[in-house]
């Protein structure tokens, strides 16, 4: 009988409900879904009917944790760290989909991951290009360029917004919102900008990386280019995602890619850096 992966989701909006979907979907033969929690009880008990799973909705994160092997991390940027602190102290691995909450904290992590025989995965999310990256990086890698750009309703809700007073509803053509490092980007744009995250982390760090943010009334996909510059070579992107159906600040594709991560960690045959 095969020892299955026990598979727990802290966070049951719009991406871990995607991939509490995909794992009873499409796993079922090597992993189960065996607990889901968020800070708002009913959500994970509503996602667990839906499911017509034998999923266990937990009163705490201590109590998913006891009962998984792999945690999939789908809440937000803010509680993100946290989150994965208590998940690698007990010795379990994690995916993590808000990266930019732990972007100050990547060594800290990594540190507690080897001591206690854990793994922290991260996805490629809604880009292309992080396999080419993280195989130049053992070269030189002179430059990275990120250009973000979405639709204003995509910024809604957003403080540094809030604070400039930018009417998004009066953007009528492209506006720059933001130009400057990965660094300032990643704090400004908490909700959307894991991208530039995930970059700082495979590249030359949040520092050196630069980010340009477009808010485009024409656009209705999250479009997003790289340029990465190396001794080995040049590398250009462009992603133009589809936006996730129950909440537009986040591509489908970020999804898709922590699935393709599960695959990797699931199957014998791993393709790719």
């Amino acid at each position: 009988m095969i020892n299955k992966l026990k598979i727990g989701i802290v966070g049951c909006g719009a991406i871990g409900t995607s991939l509490a979907k995909a794992i009873v979907s499409n796993f079922a033969n090597q992993a189960e879904l065996t607990a889901l929690y968020d800070i708002k009880e009913n959500r994970a008990s509503y996602l667990a009917k839906k499911l017509k799973a034998r999923t266990v909705v937990c009163c705490s994160l201590e109590h998913l944790i006891e009962k998984t092997n792999l945690v999939i991390e789908a809440a937000d940027a803010g509680s993100c760290l946290s989150i994965a602190k208590r998940v690698l102290r007990k010795g379990r691995d994690i995916i993590i989909m808000s990266v930019g909450g732990i972007i100050d904290h990547v060594k800290q992590l990594e540190t507690l991951a080897e001591r206690k025989n854990a793994h922290i995965y991260i996805p490629s999310g809604a880009i292309c290009g992080v396999d080419s990256l993280k195989a130049v990086s053992h070269n030189k890698v002179k430059k990275i360029i990120l250009t973000t750009r979405k639709n204003p309703r995509s910024f809604k809700d957003t403080e540094y917004i809030r604070k400039r007073g930018i009417r998004l509803d009066k953007i009528k053509r492209d506006t720059v919102l933001f130009s400057g490092n990965a660094r300032q980007a990643i704090r400004l744009f908490p909700q959307n900008i894991n991208v530039a995250a995930t970059l700082s982390i495979a590249g030359i760090g949040r520092s050196k990386t630069r980010v340009k943010i477009v808010a485009s009334p024409m656009v209705k996909r999250n479009i997003h280019e790289v340029y990465i510059e190396s001794d080995a070579g040049k590398i250009s992107s462009r992603v133009e995602n589809l936006l996730h159906p129950h909440n537009p600040r986040t591509s489908f594709l970020a999804v898709l890619s922590a699935i393709a991560v599960l695959r990797q960690i699931l199957r014998p045959l791993k393709v790719g850096t």
